[in-house]
């Protein structure tokens, strides 16, 4: 599976659409809301750039990036007053792989336009220019020493490829049964998904490094596994549903056998070895968050908008209503007796000099 080729958000404005179900992310942006307005105070006022130069990377195709620019603006407008400066031009770039559905996010516009006026008053005037940068961050972006800010949310625990080594000498899928690491999977699985995580993450810091400006600032929001390591219950429960369907002849156990999520919830331990490892940047803030959901629907339906294309290019198309209603179904029950929770860890760095 060629990852760049099948990986995106559910396209459109339609009912399953990511733009239209993207509320966890929204939720785990505004947790950490004062995370970015200290890192974008700071560098402002340490840099004073005449043009600040945002580049949002996993942008999709939902409010959130816009939402996280109005944020930003207002923070520097903010912070510019209380030096009696005058507001900065802004130059943002909203980067995703090439199949992202761009057209989406750009008629989403005139609504970034009427926030920033509500939130700033309807006389509020700012040279802000947008556009989009098809590309994979865990390349080359942007020119070197270019950006003053970094921000991406939920998008750096999806991987650059699915990771070698789950399959074994004799050609047989280790994994069998299951989409992610789940507890029936052997230890070669999660050493393998942890490895293919330790080298794009490095990657993406180091590629980083060359694009920021000394002093450049990052915030990172990832998707993470919490400090105790537990499998990730919302695709064990997506397995079974997928069982189920198997079971039934829809479809057929090699399909499931031979798929696995390109992804890795870190916990924050790991992701701080690395950024130290690394050795790029100084680290400001890490810290991990939980968030809880009590709604079967609203799991499943936000799981369909981030997961849809992926399942589809292996599973078909056809299949995803039955498979999401199984989902469902199976959130439902297992939500009867535990709780579902969602782990994120917020990061904010600094490239050193």
């Amino acid at each position: 599976m060629e990852v760049e080729q099948v990986l995106r958000m559910k396209e459109g404005t339609g009912k399953a659409s990511y733009a239209n179900n993207s509320l966890i992310q929204e939720r785990g942006i505004t947790n950490v809301r004062t995370v970015l307005q200290g890192s974008i105070q700071e560098l402002y006022r340490a840099k004073l750039p005449e043009c600040l130069i945002v580049a949002d990377l996993g942008c999709s195709s939902g409010p959130n990036s816009l939402k996280v620019l109005v944020d930003i603006i207002d923070f520097v407008d903010v912070t510019r007053q209380s030096l009696n400066h005058k507001l900065p031009e802004f130059q943002v770039f909203l980067s995703d792989l090439p199949r992202n559905d761009f057209n989406t996010l750009f008629s989403l516009f005139p609504s970034f336009w009427e926030k920033l006026k509500e939130r700033k008053g309807s006389d509020f005037e700012v040279a802000c220019f947008i556009s989009g940068t098809p590309g994979s961050f865990y390349g080359r972006l942007f020119p070197n020493n270019f950006l003053y800010f970094v921000h991406s949310s939920y998008s750096l625990h999806w991987l650059s490829k699915v990771p070698k080594g789950l399959v074994g000498d004799n050609g047989e899928a280790l994994n069998k049964g299951n989409l992610y690491i789940a507890k029936t999977s052997p230890p070669e699985v999660g050493k393998a998904y942890q490895e293919q995580f330790e080298k794009d993450f490095t990657l993406f810091l180091s590629l980083r490094s060359q694009e920021l400006v000394v002093g450049g600032r990052m915030v990172l929001l990832i998707a993470s596994s919490g400090e105790c390591r537990e499998t990730s219950i919302p695709f064990e429960l997506l397995s079974m549903a997928l069982k189920d369907m198997i079971l039934e002849g829809l479809i057929k156990e090699e399909q499931l056998d031979a798929f696995n999520m390109p992804m890795y919830c870190a916990s924050a331990g790991e992701m701080k070895e690395l950024i130290e490892r690394e050795g790029s940047f100084t680290l400001h803030h890490l810290h991990t968050f939980t968030l809880q959901w009590n709604d079967p629907k609203f799991v499943a339906d936000a799981a369909r908008a981030a997961l849809e294309p992926l399942l589809a290019s292996e599973f078909g198309e056809a299949t995803m209503d039955d498979l999401f209603c199984r989902y469902q179904e199976k959130i439902g029950s297992f939500m009867a007796t535990e709780k579902i929770e969602s782990h994120t860890t917020a990061i904010s760095m600094s490239k050193k000099g």
